[in-house]
């Protein structure tokens, strides 16, 4: 099972030594994200920094930055596990027989523990603080790059509910703080919060909010997820814990919080209040511009009595990002073959930003059967922001970057088989000559067909392949050659 809390994960990575805790004062302000992006791009260990200037607060650092480290939180050994889970919920097949049946009720006992439960006392409530007791400076927030426009949280987890059909929303934004009670939601175009906003403006009322740091691991990663919006997080989160998620009521707000979370902050937004938000060296790995967005003023802050602050550092690549998109893209496998049962694999490359380029393996039926998969995926959800969609035959291993570059780059006529559309991007893509769409392409790297329009005299070349028998002869031989 996945770790219940931050704290517990901690300890397990320190006895295991793969947590470094740092004593030496350092500072928030450029220090520790050029510190934590040395270490995570070389691979190193969660980091615990115990002195941070102007915080008493610890701060958890890279604690997802390794494969390793992310499935050892979620009670993992492989990002297939879970994958593979979501598939068989996925087959609602007629059981055959008894050991049929015993299967299916062994699927729907799965689900039992997955909505969370409500509890009325919760570590998280050890601790309150009201009004001008609030003091967000004494929280170690980040100043990571040169030219950011302030010092950010970068790992709090967004509470909201639609205020029409109460349908609750978990993301992670970065919120930067404007003073001692104020932070800014950065909250992009194509977001649940975002929306839960809107209708509230519509409605002329104010949206509560909750944001919580520290949560239980499979609370973190849910609100990574891009889940469709009327999934919950907290069944998803407890669908990947093994348990149900134990959730407490705020004290201002009409809002559940994880009750293992370190520190909650609870605020209303009011219509229209807005600041200037940014600039952010953000995971794109190109500093976003400043814009307006909505400021939350912070009414509440409950902790545990000894708090610690868990943030992640964003820019290129690779770093923390990369074990959390790997993780979506294992996951999310079963469920986009749902939407389009056309494809065999996929990879989402974290040099692409993982949403930006997607390559994609079909075992091909029909002509043009690629780019009937392009538009699929282009109507598929969260998908739909993709700029870059390479298609590839079902024996090219997709996560297999020189052999799909060898396929699109060296076989294929760009002429015929590129196709070049519009059509919404990113609300953080600066390629894009104007905001929110711009240029998309794809490129159709399978063998071509004589429907297809190749007709060269013997068709599509066969590709140049080993003699079996000759490969095994050398296998059998190797020492013998003393190479």
């Amino acid at each position: 099972m996945a770790y219940d809390d931050l704290r517990s994960l901690l300890r397990a990575l320190e006895r295991e030594g793969d947590l470094k805790r740092i004593k030496a004062e350092v500072d928030p302000h450029l220090e520790v994200g050029e510190i934590v992006d040395r270490v995570n791009k070389a691979g190193g260990p969660a980091l615990l920094f115990e002195n941070v200037r102007g915080s008493s607060m610890p701060l958890a650092m890279n604690v997802f930055g390794t494969d390793r480290r992310l499935l050892k939180a979620l009670g993992l050994t492989s990002y297939s596990e879970i994958s593979e889970k979501i598939g068989g919920l996925l087959k609602p097949e007629l059981p055959h027989g008894f050991v049929g049946v015993r299967e299916a009720f062994g699927k729907l006992g799965s689900m039992v523990h997955v909505p969370p439960k409500k509890v009325k006392d919760a570590p998280v409530h050890e601790v309150v603080l009201h009004g001008d007791d609030v003091d967000l400076d004494a929280l170690p927030a980040l100043f990571t790059w040169p030219k950011d426009g302030g010092s950010f949280f970068n790992l709090g987890l967004t509470h909201t509910k639609d205020p029409e059909s109460g349908v609750r929303n978990l993301g992670l934004y970065r919120l930067q703080r404007h003073d001692r009670r104020t932070i800014g939601m950065h909250w992009q175009i194509h977001k649940d919060s975002r929306n839960h906003y809107q209708v509230a403006a519509r409605r002329g009322e104010r949206l509560p909010v909750a944001i919580a740091f520290g949560a239980p691991p499979a609370v973190t990663y849910a609100s990574t997820a891009p889940l469709p919006g009327d999934i919950d997080e907290y069944l998803f989160a407890g669908f990947l814990q093994g348990k149900r998620i134990e959730m407490v009521d705020c004290k201002t707000v009409p809002l559940q919080v994880p009750a293992q979370a370190e520190v909650v902050l609870e605020g209303w937004l009011e219509p229209g209040q807005m600041l200037p938000e940014g600039p952010y060296g953000d995971h794109t790995g190109f500093y976003t511009p400043q814009e307006p967005f909505p400021a939350l003023t912070i009414d509440c802050v409950t902790m545990r009595r000894r708090p610690l602050l868990q943030s992640i550092v964003v820019g290129r690549p690779p770093t923390e990002d990369g074990p959390l998109g790997r993780a979506t893209e294992r996951f999310f496998l079963p469920l986009l073959k749902i939407i389009v049962p056309d494809i065999v694999d996929y990879h989402l490359p974290e040099a692409g930003g993982f949403h930006n380029c997607a390559i994609v393996s079909i075992d091909k039926k029909y002509p043009k059967h690629a780019q009937k998969v392009m538009s699929a995926i282009w109507g598929a959800h969260m998908m739909s922001l993709t700029k870059l969609i390479i298609v590839v035959d079902a024996d090219c291993d997709v996560h297999d970057l020189h052999e799909v570059a060898w396929r699109a780059l060296g076989n294929t006529d760009y002429a015929r088989d590129l196709t070049v559309t519009e059509g919404p991007v990113d609300h953080l893509d600066h390629a894009s000559y104007q905001q929110f769409w711009g240029g998309k392409a794809g490129i159709d790297a399978t063998a071509k067909w004589p429907e297809e329009g190749y007709t060269r005299d013997g068709g599509w070349p066969d590709m140049v392949e080993s003699d079996p028998a000759t490969a095994e002869l050398v296998e059998r031989r190797w020492k013998e050659y003393g190479l």
